[in-house]
C-alpha cells in the first residue's frame, strides 16, 4: 500500500493519477442539512448560556462569545439560502 506517515502516526494515503477516485461522501442536501443542525445547536447553546447567565450563574464572557457564534453561523447560512434561491430562480430563467 502506497503512502506516507502523518505526524500523528496516521496512514495518509497518497493517489495515483488516473485511479479511480472514490464517490462524494455526501450529497449537497445531506451537506446542507448538517450545515443547518450545527447552526441549531449553537442557537440552542446560546439559548442555554443566555438562560444560565438571566438565572444569575454562568459567565458573561461565554454568553457573549455564544451569541456571537450562533449569529455569525445564522448570517452564513442566510447568506447561503439566499444563494440557493438565486441560482434556483436564475435556472428556472434559462430557456430550454
Amino acid at each position: 500500500m502506497n503512502g506516507i506517515r502523518g505526524l500523528d502516526g496516521s496512514f495518509l494515503p497518497i493517489e495515483r493519477p488516473g485511479a479511480a477516485s472514490p464517490a462524494p461522501a455526501s450529497s449537497f442536501a445531506e451537506a446542507l442539512g448538517g450545515a443547518i443542525g450545527k447552526v441549531d445547536a449553537l442557537q440552542t447553546q446560546a439559548d442555554a448560556e443566555s438562560e444560565k447567565l438571566a438565572l444569575g450563574g454562568g459567565n458573561l464572557h461565554e454568553t457573549a462569545l455564544a451569541l456571537e457564534k450562533a449569529d455569525v453561523a445564522m448570517r452564513v447560512l442566510t447568506k447561503v439560502r439566499n444563494k440557493v434561491v438565486e441560482a434556483y430562480q436564475e435556472v428556472m430563467r434559462m430557456t430550454v
